[in-house]
């Protein structure tokens, strides 16, 4: 659950500031992701856990709201559900603590209870906000079965085992993530292909490097390109990362070329930061370009 502050600016350490305005908002990486997929028209089922606070019971509601498919999303009890207090200045920019709670109970068993489910999908999108051995066993059964994997490698660990990065067909990291998994500092493009780079040396089959209003960086063995995103004045970025990467699974998973569907997330992310809060801000189908509203066969 998203804990919103809204500031003049972020707070230095030690300091306190008096805010402008509070609200909560439905987050998590994963549920974020899934949630920007949904809302485009993507049929999306949720391996998760949440807390048995009021917090796992709204947020079971809220993926029924969505049309999330929540058979294998667990309640923990007395365990709290995952929280962050999120604070955003008037730039639009945010400092974020992110208290994991039932989301680190997440086991591998979960996982492979879920199989079926993730064997029928078209594509997989794993994050790291639960243990890193759940994700892997998910990014197993799904490349065994053919499904396209896409790791968010977030948050980015202090050791990213390359046992993941093995079994994903792409890593998608943001610049910071980037720096902290490769030890290379991502500042601009020319820093975001050597970490891509480093990357795919690793075992990636490709890496996409989120570069916030520059777009996204692709990087392969063979290519590298960059999907801009448009220009727009940003009211809240939180959460934007989650959209591209729910948007971009959704393009992929209808046929779209990887670079269309990378172009097409990168432009539907900058919809998202023009609204406040973070799964209230996404797009649905119909806030989109008619022609991106196409079914799967004719794209």
């Amino acid at each position: 659950m998203d804990l919103i502050a809204y500031a003049p600016r972020l707070p230095a350490p030690g300091e306190t500031l008096m805010g402008s305005r509070f609200q909560t908002g439905y987050g998590g990486k994963g549920a974020n992701q899934a949630v920007a997929a949904a809302r485009l028209g993507a049929s999306v089922g949720l391996v998760a856990r949440v807390g048995g606070d009021v917090f796992g019971a709204d947020m079971l509601a809220n993926f029924a709201a969505q049309g999330i498919e929540v058979s294998h999303v667990w309640r923990s009890d007395g365990v709290s559900s995952g929280v962050a207090p999120i604070a955003v200045d008037d730039a639009g920019r945010n400092a974020i603590i992110v208290v994991p709670g039932a989301n680190a109970l997440l086991t591998p068993a979960d996982v492979d209870g879920a199989a079926a489910t993730i064997r029928r999908a078209r594509v997989l999108l794993c994050q790291l906000e639960v243990p890193i051995e759940t994700s892997l066993r998910a990014l197993v059964i799904a490349r065994e079965a053919g499904v396209l994997t896409i790791l968010n490698p977030a948050p980015a660990p202090d050791a990213l085992p390359d046992a993941l990065l093995r079994v994903s067909d792409l890593v998608c990291p943001n610049e910071s993530e980037a720096s902290v998994i490769t030890g290379i500092t991502v500042t601009d493009a020319d820093s975001a292909e050597a970490a891509g780079r480093a990357l795919v040396a690793r075992g990636a089959q490709a890496a996409i490097i989120t570069l916030g209003a520059s777009g996204c960086l692709y990087v392969s063995a063979t290519e590298s390109w960059r999907a801009p995103a448009p220009v727009v004045t940003p009211v809240d970025t939180t959460g934007a990362g989650d959209c591209f990467l729910g948007s971009l699974a959704f393009f992929l998973a209808r046929g779209a070329s990887l670079r269309d569907a990378a172009t097409r997330a990168a432009a539907v992310a900058a919809l998202s930061v023009q609204h406040p809060g973070t799964q209230t801000s996404y797009p649905r189908a119909a806030d989109l370009p008619a022609e991106w509203r196409l079914e799967r066969s004719t794209i």
